[in-house]
């Protein structure tokens, strides 16, 4: 069985374009993924930020299950922690009701935002404990299932509509923690390495993910690692060195001991103005793969192979949307023109 292919694709505003330009690319794009044989196309959510446009994705998965024909379309991911389990599982049943078998709900641990916008988002009450994200992501199984156990307080309830087929559940993640967390409830797993380009980070979040992984009712029989990687392709070696010298991988490493990944460094410097821990940023060379088509198809299998893989959910971290286009273009040509 051949390596599958997949999209992220985070719905970029260029420069002097507007968000109804993104969507139209992040369309063309999902159109053009079906036609040249991607297995799944998935959006990103991102809030208060100018440089892109995703901030609902359940409602742009809808209206591209719309104008597609038979390519997954889901989440890459829903910020659980900031929304009830119960409405996103509502949300994914209605779609998986207006495109049986299509839906894709995958869980991000991002905030998606900065300080202020996480706040907005989650509107608690003055003294309230949050939910863990573990505790969300459990309710969340159980609602898509129809599984709440009877101790539950919200036994009885049901995620309506009721549907056949519910999306599968995907943990998105770049640490072992999240790798742990997936493992615990039998779900896929994608590890990050876009967002966390540290071989031994992925090393070991895999080796956790399978290692750890059991068997739940709700979940699947083995394990399934799936791994997020950027990519840029052109013409020449040379021509994808010229573009991929120009993205930067922008961290914030905060007091607490959790890194936020961003996507420029005026964003993070606002992050820092937004928050009440003490920060440091770091800024340094995206890891991504890049090269001509051969260069790339070698090296994406090397990393399918040496993680024992089956799917590759890529990222092209270009600006221009004809550029961006090109690169799946181009990925995909690399994969059809010898049987992998």
């Amino acid at each position: 069985m051949g390596l599958k292919l997949s999209i992220l694709d985070q719905t970029v505003i260029g420069k002097h374009e507007t968000a109804s330009a993104a969507f139209r690319h992040t369309l063309e794009l999902a159109q053009r993924a079906e036609q040249l044989g991607y297995y799944r196309f998935w959006v990103s959510e991102h809030h208060d930020t100018l440089e892109v446009a995703g901030s609902s994705p359940e409602v742009l998965i809808a209206h591209l299950l719309a104008k597609t024909e038979h390519i997954r379309i889901g989440s890459g991911g829903v910020m659980l922690q900031h929304y009830s389990p119960y409405k996103v599982a509502e949300n994914f049943n209605v779609l998986s009701a207006l495109a049986p078998g299509r839906v894709d709900l995958g869980i991000g641990r991002a905030p998606g935002g900065l300080p202020r916008s996480t706040r907005a988002l989650q509107q608690s009450k003055p003294g309230e404990a949050p939910r863990t994200l573990a505790e969300k992501l459990t309710e969340l199984q159980q609602h898509l299932a129809g599984s709440l156990p009877e101790e539950h307080p919200l036994h009885g309830v049901r995620a309506t509509p009721l549907t056949e087929a519910p999306a599968p559940l995907y943990l998105l993640g770049a640490s072992s923690s999240s790798a742990g967390l997936a493992a615990e409830l039998g779900i896929p797993y994608v590890f990050a390495q876009f967002i966390n380009g540290d071989e031994e980070a992925a090393d070991q979040a895999l080796g956790t993910y399978r290692d750890q992984f059991r068997q739940t009712a709700e979940g699947l029989p083995a394990p399934q690692a799936i791994l997020a990687v950027s990519v840029i392709v052109a013409e020449t070696d040379e021509a994808a060195r010229a573009l991929a010298a120009d993205v930067k991988s922008v961290k914030i490493h905060l007091e607490s001991g959790r890194t936020i990944t961003v996507k420029t460094l005026e964003h993070a410097e606002e992050f820092g103005r937004q928050t009440e821990e003490k920060f440091t940023i770091e800024v340094k060379e995206a890891r991504i793969v890049h090269g001509s088509k051969a260069t790339v198809r070698a090296k994406l299998i090397g990393l399918a192979e040496s993680y024992g893989l089956e799917e590759l959910i890529v990222t092209a971290p270009v600006p221009r949307f004809e550029d961006r286009l090109r690169v799946f273009e181009l990925l995909q040509e690399a994969f059809a023109e010898q049987t992998v």
